[in-house]
């Protein structure tokens, strides 16, 4: 289990059934692809491909993953689904391939400047951050540390109440535009 996997499966709530109380919530929280049942119990082998995260197509993903896993959070307001694909190297060598895509139902985000003050247990922009395009996004970004590794870090406000943030190991990072272009909710 890696450091990811680790702090999620700490904070993890019974997301299942707060996800099912969705639609009595609809008016206050703006329109997000919110699966209807995310359990982080489960590890996937071989790993499940581009339509892993329900609502999210990652359009292009790179290969050599040997395992998967839903990761999935509810705190502060805030309902964080993803998908972290891994091979089976240990999280310290640098060969290490992983590839988290999350999703952030956040009534509050509109801003990009917004996401160095999100509420987010795990991936924080926390570190030395810059603004700039990839992918054809405008993206916050900085240098995976601590919890995430080794690798990038990049997040956007997708549309009002909706953030998509991925964190791509070093190898991973060439192909870092592919990956944030081919992501669509």
């Amino acid at each position: 289990m890696n450091k990811i996997q680790k702090l999620a499966t700490l904070s993890v709530l019974p997301v299942a059934a707060a996800l099912l109380a969705l639609p009595a919530q609809a008016a206050e929280r703006p329109a997000c692809p919110v699966p209807a049942k995310a359990q982080s119990d489960q590890t996937d082998r071989p790993a499940k491909g581009a339509t892993a995260i329900k609502g999210v197509r990652v359009g292009y993903l790179p290969k050599g993953f040997t395992y998967g896993e839903i990761l999935a959070n509810q705190h502060d307001g805030l309902i964080e689904y993803g998908y972290q694909w891994a091979d089976d190297r240990d999280d310290v060598d640098r060969k290490h391939r992983a590839l988290w895509v999350r999703v952030v139902c956040w009534p509050k985000a509109s801003k990009l400047a917004q996401l160095k003050n999100a509420p987010f247990q795990t991936g924080t922009f926390s570190g030395d951050t810059k603004t700039v395009k990839i992918g054809g996004r405008q993206v916050l970004t900085q240098e995976g540390d601590g919890a995430l590794g080794h690798g990038r870090y990049a997040g956007w406000v997708e549309r009002k109440g909706v953030v998509v943030t991925v964190m791509a190991s070093q190898p991973l990072v060439p192909e870092l535009a592919k990956i944030i272009k081919g992501i669509k909710l």
